[in-house]
């Protein structure tokens, strides 16, 4: 704990909490912060102008394909039946099955980082409501995860494929790749991850919607992002 503390102090000495940075500059600051033993995931998070009060009626949501990838390995479960099992197999689903995953769930196994189900799946799946729901499991049609198209999914969602959503805060917080990630290939992620949320407007919101823009790795502070290098 006193080793951490110590680098938080560090990382505190590169940035200024009262200044916006450009991203390279922010990523370059990220890359200076001591090493831990871990590979860190560098994060970008926004804050919205949505009151959390009305965020039932307000909200931004999506899907957005890092050029990069994240670096994680993704665990992907797939409910569905028949033929679909067999696509899902070979587009490399890490677990397969329609009544017998959804009893393994019901026993408190949650394996797996992201759940894609064929629409006739839905029914049984809603009993998993509970368990899945919170974790930010759940199948759901506006992320693209309930489809007829499993192959094509399941191998965005290896690819890079990420899904965004607003918190219960007014957040948004989403991975955009490895600490040990090149300059460039974080650079471009994060223009993707950026843009994408940006330019968001699922939840029915208008004009410029977000607030302040952070960048940071899993273990350090935020650095303040110049919001006006995204807004076109």
């Amino acid at each position: 704990m006193k080793k951490l503390t110590k680098r938080l102090k560090i990382v505190g000495t590169l940035s200024d909490k009262n200044k916006l940075y450009n991203l390279k500059d922010a990523i370059t600051i990220l890359k200076k912060a001591p090493k831990l033993k871990f590979d860190e995931m560098v994060e970008v998070s926004a804050k919205l102008t949505v009151d959390p009060k009305q965020s039932q009626s307000a909200s931004i949501r999506g899907t957005v394909a890092l050029p990069h990838g994240t670096g994680k390995k993704v665990v992907v479960a797939v409910f569905c039946k028949g033929e679909e099992e067999k696509r899902a197999r070979d587009a490399g689903a890490d677990f397969i099955g329609s009544d017998e995953l959804i009893a393994k769930v019901q026993g408190g196994w949650v394996g797996f980082d992201v759940a894609i189900a064929t629409p006739e799946m839905m029914k049984d799946l809603s009993k998993l409501g509970k368990i899945l729901g919170p974790r930010g499991l759940m199948p759901n049609p506006k992320s693209g995860t309930v489809t007829m198209e499993t192959a094509k999914t399941i191998k965005d969602v290896k690819a890079g494929k990420i899904e965004f959503k607003m918190d219960k805060q007014a957040g948004v917080h989403a991975p955009l790749g490895k600490l040990s990630f090149t300059d460039a290939a974080l650079y471009a992620n994060a223009v993707t991850l950026i843009d994408a949320i940006m330019s968001s407007n699922s939840g029915g919101l208008k004009g410029q919607h977000v607030k302040n823009l952070f960048i940071s790795t899993t273990m350090g502070p935020g650095i303040k992002l110049d919001l006006a290098e995204f807004r076109k």
